[in-house]
């Protein structure tokens, strides 16, 4: 299913089978719509969207009995809302009203004081408030009306649009809910105040959620102009910072060893306890001294060793510059991102809520109220669905790196930029959806089975807290601390193995391979774009961060009210950081994939006619600076054919003037 970017190399590159990607798909795929499926067919979703009554009953249609269950079985078809005897009596902790339920034809619009007002709106709307047993007429002098029937007074509500539950108008019974969401306001009238100045400020808040959409956008292009002035002044700081501490450390403990030999006779007299805590603090010195030096020492060799590779750090960023100039749509990526994970977050949530009514009847003890449960192995549906949740966010996110990195090779391997194909992302879409889908699933699926148990020890750990011994929370929180460095080194060799995907279009365990090789002979270039790069876009996070909040100290100024400034500003900072992370994040991925095809240019092609290199002029002039080793004879090659070894410049130099 797997195809080569060049005739020359289609029978050199391995391909994966498409029974293989087909099965992973499928057993990746039709589970997670089964379950959909499964609360529609069995009446979950119905359940949901028209409400039930606390007898099993759906609302607005006619019902089937439920055997054991006193009052199933009724036709509702002409009462299609669900109304609560007591709509205030809420469990937070279950999230659930604790009342019980009744379909009725009508919602009462106005104030029910009385068991006579009760008496009169069944009378009148043919609605009847109270348990289906109970005749209407005889409301005021029946002895179950106090269980049996609403709670006085009955407030004024209405039907909500869609699911079809008489909720009250006057919402202020439901505060517990915002007490408990809001736990950090105590008093009622700051959060009016806060929230007050929210609706004040929405237009001020939407113009500077743009103003950092714009920003983030003209960073990662001017980035490519100023990355060489702003790489050396890190350096030059970090270097700086270095020395200053530890000649500072240095100076505390001299003085503080000159101070205690001055006083020492002193507090001899005294006692030989402050004697003792004088010596251990010049020791402490001492150590954090020698510690400071030793760093300061290390540091510096690197940075002598690793100067000539800040120069490639900054050569990348000066090409990713100019990669998002022939590739603007690259800029969408973000949104594209963000809309299919909000897509998919919305059709998760909805599942879940299906699948909180649906199985089988079963009668609360507590309430007496019927509620559906799933039982015996259907009851592990929801802990699949929850898998599902993590696994096809990672999908989504992994589509991404794979779409960036197809349109960024076909970049990088196209010497006439000016002959790059019409709409190289859309191109790179189409082969991940042909042909690479298969290794996108896998590479999330081994990112889910690290994150669960990370996730499922982090909520041990919080349900545990306080009741744990010191040895168990150390252990947990070490587990907890290794899984997601795994995670992090996972995602990065998944990042890379989807480059080289686009590359060879090899499967993934084979591309992980052959990247994985390729950042070990590049460990140190490796080490150097990943520290000096990232802290220079977190620095430009920072920076979007702090102008979009900057802006909007003077935009909110006008209002002259300064209690109100504090929430507008933490949802536009927030927001602002967001946005800053997606762009740069892009930016970052464009960065390591240059990289990986910069050090594949390398090592395959050396400039002479035949094997003539594909990177830009900035990358040559810094391959010039750094003799670059190149170990051929005991690597393997990033493309494998049956029985012979072929490098990747006979997947490219053949066609100088083509694109890929």
């Amino acid at each position: 299913s797997q195809v080569c970017w060049s005739r020359e190399a289609s029978e050199t590159c391995r391909t994966w089978g498409p029974e293989e990607q087909v099965l992973l798909i499928v057993h990746f795929s039709v589970p997670q719509g089964s379950i959909c499926g499964f609360t529609i067919v069995t009446g979950g979703a119905a359940r949901l969207v028209f409400g039930y009554d606390s007898y099993g009953n759906t609302c607005g249609q006619r019902n089937e009995q439920i055997e054991g269950v006193r009052l199933s079985g009724l036709d509702h078809s002409d009462r299609k809302f669900v109304f609560f005897l007591d709509p205030c009596n809420i469990d937070i902790v279950q999230r659930k009203i604790k009342s019980m339920a009744l379909c009725v034809s009508l919602c009462p619009t106005e104030e029910l004081k009385t068991y006579q007002d009760l008496k009169r709106f069944a009378m009148f709307n043919g609605s009847e408030l109270c348990s289906y047993e109970l005749a209407g007429h005889k409301y005021p002098g029946l002895p179950e009306r106090f269980t049996k029937c609403p709670k006085l007074p009955v407030p004024p509500s209405k039907p909500l649009p869609v699911f079809n539950r008489c909720t009250p108008v006057d919402i202020s019974c439901y505060a517990r809910f915002a007490e408990a969401v809001v736990t950090f306001v105590g008093d009622n009238s700051v959060l009016h105040r806060l929230i007050a100045g929210v609706a004040a400020s929405k237009e001020i808040i939407i113009g500077l959620c743009v103003l950092a959409l714009v920003l983030s956008m003209i960073l990662m292009v001017i980035i490519r102009y100023i990355s060489a002035v702003l790489v050396w002044i890190l350096t030059s700081l970090v270097v700086l910072g270095s020395l200053a501490g530890t000649s500072v450390l240095w100076w505390l403990y001299i003085d503080h060893r000159l101070y205690g030999n001055d006083t020492s006779t002193k507090v001899t007299k005294e006692g030989k306890e402050e004697v003792e805590v004088s010596q251990d603090s010049s020791q402490a010195l001492l150590v954090y001294a020698v510690a400071a030096t030793v760093f300061t020492i290390i540091l510096l060799l690197l940075m002598l060793f690793m100067r000539k590779r800040v120069a490639l750090t900054i050569a990348l960023f000066h090409v990713a510059g100019k990669v998002f100039i022939h590739l603007p749509l690259l800029t969408l990526q973000p949104f594209v991102t963000f809309l299919a994970l909000l897509l998919f977050w919305i059709y998760w949530i909805l599942v879940l809520l299906f699948l909180g009514t649906t199985g089988n009847p079963v009668q609360n003890e507590e309430t007496g109220l019927t509620e559906f449960r799933l039982t015996g192995p259907l009851q592990y549906l929801t802990w699949y669905h929850a898998v599902g949740l993590v696994w096809i966010s990672e999908f989504i996110l992994a589509c991404q790196q794979m779409t960036v990195a197809g349109a960024v090779v076909t970049y990088y391997f196209t010497r006439d930029k000016n002959r790059l194909p019409v709409t190289p992302i859309l191109s790179s879409v189409l082969r991940l959806v042909r042909y690479h889908l298969g290794t996108v699933a896998k590479g999330s699926f081994i990112i889910t089975l690290v994150k669960i148990p990370r996730l499922v020890l982090m909520y041990i750990h919080n349900q545990l807290k306080g009741k744990e011994n010191a040895c168990a929370r150390c252990l947990l929180k070490t587990c907890i601390c290794c899984l997601w460095c795994l995670e992090k080194c996972l995602n990065y060799l998944n990042q890379n193995a989807y480059a080289a995907t686009a590359i060879n279009s090899t499967s993934f365990c084979t591309s992980a391979r052959d990247a994985f090789v390729i950042l070990v002979e590049n460990a140190l270039r490796v080490a150097t774009i990943n520290a000096v790069g990232d802290f220079v876009l977190f620095l430009g996070k920072i920076l979007i961060v702090t102008s979009t909040a900057f802006a909007g100290v003077l935009l909110l100024n006008y209002q002259r009210d300064y209690a109100e400034w504090l929430l507008p500003l933490i949802i536009v900072c927030l927001f602002s950081f967001l946005v800053a992370h997606c762009f740069l994040s892009i930016f970052e991925i464009v960065v390591d994939v240059l990289f990986l095809c910069f050090a594949i240019d390398t090592k395959y092609n050396d400039g002479t006619p035949g094997k003539e290199f594909f990177m830009d002029k900035a990358l040559m002039v810094s391959r010039q600076q750094h003799a670059f080793k190149r170990s051929n004879r005991n690597s393997p090659k990033l493309v494998h054919s049956h029985g012979q070894q072929t490098g990747i410049s006979k997947c490219f130099t053949r066609k100088t003037q083509t694109t890929i």
